[in-house]
């Protein structure tokens, strides 16, 4: 099934959720419409934002669940996060990447309404899928904070596993030209270190450290990689972007901070 294959477990755990939430619809209309998201996230395009990246957040989402008033909630906000994509536009990869945060909030309330989630709970996952535009969750709105900083774990990935998502993001928008790419995924890893903290919940704090690590490193690469092809002449298409920190040292489940599009730091595929 697409770059990776459902886990067997995946489906059984769309309907714990659900029913959590409070969903009336039969055992098999549940099944049905995690289906059609398990399809939504191996869809054409996705190298990064895929099966794996989902089954990412939702274990990193379980690792702070503690953390959270509403488990199941932010879990049905991890997955119609990214349910609506396409890297095909250059000015989707320029503004927010390849994820429609917008589409995918609003895919979330026509299925859960249907699915018979009570309308308040269908509210608070419209309200945490659109939070994720930003990623700037209220730190008072404690499941809000752990599904932004779940999506974002992969900035303080290890180092092997953050080279691998600097490539598949590079992957997922292989259509624009290296200079744009590098230079838009230049401003994005800047505005990330200027926050005063990429991390907000308590538990995810811990990622702090290594997903600065890896964003400096990834800069200094990416500022070495322009310096090159600016001595160069610019040609920019015999030119290979950097795909992994010089320093690595990346943040852990965190891929999202590093996202191609200056309002997603990665998605992390940003």
């Amino acid at each position: 099934m697409g770059v990776y294959d459902a886990p067997q477990w995946l489906l059984s755990a769309f309907v714990r959720s659900a029913r959590g939430a409070g969903a009336t619809a039969p055992e098999d209309r549940l099944r049905e419409v995690g289906s059609d998201l398990v399809e939504r996230w191996t869809g054409p395009g996705r190298t990064y934002h895929n099966l794996r990246h989902l089954t990412d957040v939702l274990a990193r989402v379980d690792e702070l669940a503690e953390e959270t008033h509403e488990p199941d909630l932010v879990r049905l906000a991890a997955w119609y996060h990214g349910a609506v994509f396409d890297a095909a536009q250059v000015a989707a990869y320029a503004n927010r990447g390849g994820e429609d945060e917008a589409a995918s909030a609003r895919l979330a309330r026509e299925q859960l309404t249907d699915l018979g989630v009570p309308a308040e709970r269908v509210d608070r996952v419209h309200q945490m899928v659109i939070a994720l535009v930003r990623h700037a969750a209220d730190p008072s709105d404690f499941d809000c904070a752990v599904l932004c900083d779940a999506d974002l774990a992969m900035l303080a990935a290890e180092p092997q596993r953050y080279k691998a998502y600097l490539h598949d993001v590079r992957e997922e928008y292989a259509d624009i030209p290296v200079q744009d790419y590098l230079r838009a995924r230049e401003r994005i890893v800047r505005k990330l270190l200027k926050r005063p903290s990429l991390f907000v919940s308590p538990l995810g704090a811990a990622w702090e450290e290594p997903a600065r690590q890896n964003l400096g490193a990834e800069l200094h690469k990416i500022e070495k990689v322009l310096a090159e092809l600016d001595a160069a002449g610019g040609s920019a298409g015999e030119a290979t972007p950097p795909t992994e920190p010089s320093d690595p040292a990346d943040a852990p489940g965190s891929p999202r901070s590093a996202h191609p599009a200056e309002r997603h730091p990665v998605r992390p595929g940003a």
